[in-house]
């Protein structure tokens, strides 16, 4: 029988961060989860008519709460975890939105100002910790440039799909041509990481920001206008049935938290 006089010293045994480890089934629910806050996003803004400062408003409320319980926690939970997934594209979704149509800026602008706020982002993470990897998110200092770090991502990647997809201000990809370019970024990605030495943990983000625009670009396919390039499904009903596929990947694949290289205090 283990006892507490058998365990391991305290620097040998694992310790456990709370964000989920990086596999298949991450990626996956990851997709779901941002085509998602798309449609979500689109729903509340255009549906209900609330107009994107409104929308980004509800949505960032609902983060803040989200996040707060997901920092407070002391262990992982799949479900707190991918609620703050979705909070963050929701928000990305207005929010790039409202820069991009609102304040006049364009696809461009947007899309060139968010990236330089991700960039930003990562350089004040890693110059103040030395690492972005997940499995060095063992204080609150680092789960806080982690989620700020996601937050730009997801808003970039809303600006970067519509930036792509429209075919009368951005590249006129349409949302499929869209879809499958990005697709295409992330089957780059897996090579590199099979078969470079390219670190992981930019081969990590870079996944992780292309993941975005893919999921923006199919969610803009299922419920765009038909005139527009679009399915033309209702939002509402694109958003529940996007949920739905998003708790049941939740419950099925495997999800384990991702184990921490070191544990300093915060």
């Amino acid at each position: 029988m283990n006892t507490l006089k058998d365990a391991p010293p305290a620097h040998l045994q694992d310790h456990f961060g709370k964000v989920p480890a990086v596999t298949l089934g991450f990626w996956l629910i990851k997709i779901a989860a941002t085509t998602l806050g798309e449609t979500a996003g689109d729903a509340v803004t255009m549906s209900m008519n609330l107009g994107y400062l409104v929308g980004t408003a509800i949505f960032a409320a609902i983060l803040i709460v989200a996040l707060i319980v997901q920092i407070r926690a002391k262990q992982f939970h799949p479900l707190l975890f991918w609620s703050v997934i979705v909070a963050t594209t929701t928000v990305g979704t207005t929010l790039a939105d409202f820069c991009d149509r609102s304040l006049g800026i364009g696809y461009m602008g947007g899309s060139t100002l968010l990236f330089a706020l991700l960039m930003a982002s990562l350089f004040t993470w890693h110059r103040s910790l030395g690492s972005v990897s997940i499995n060095r998110l063992d204080t609150r200092k680092a789960e806080c440039y982690y989620w700020v770090t996601i937050l730009f991502s997801q808003t970039l990647g809303t600006a970067l799909g519509d930036w792509v997809a429209d075919p009368k201000t951005g590249w006129g990809f349409g949302y499929e041509g869209g879809a499958l370019l990005f697709a295409g970024g992330l089957l780059l990605v897996i090579a590199a990481y099979r078969w470079t030495r390219i670190s992981h943990t930019s081969l990590f983000w870079a996944a992780f920001i292309l993941t975005r625009p893919l999921g923006a670009t199919v969610g803009d396919l299922l419920d765009k206008p038909l005139a527009n390039g679009g399915l033309a499904l209702s939002r509402y009903t694109a958003s529940a049935a996007l949920a739905t596929c998003m708790v049941a990947l939740i419950f099925l694949l495997p999800q384990r938290a991702e184990k921490l290289a070191s544990v300093r205090p915060d």
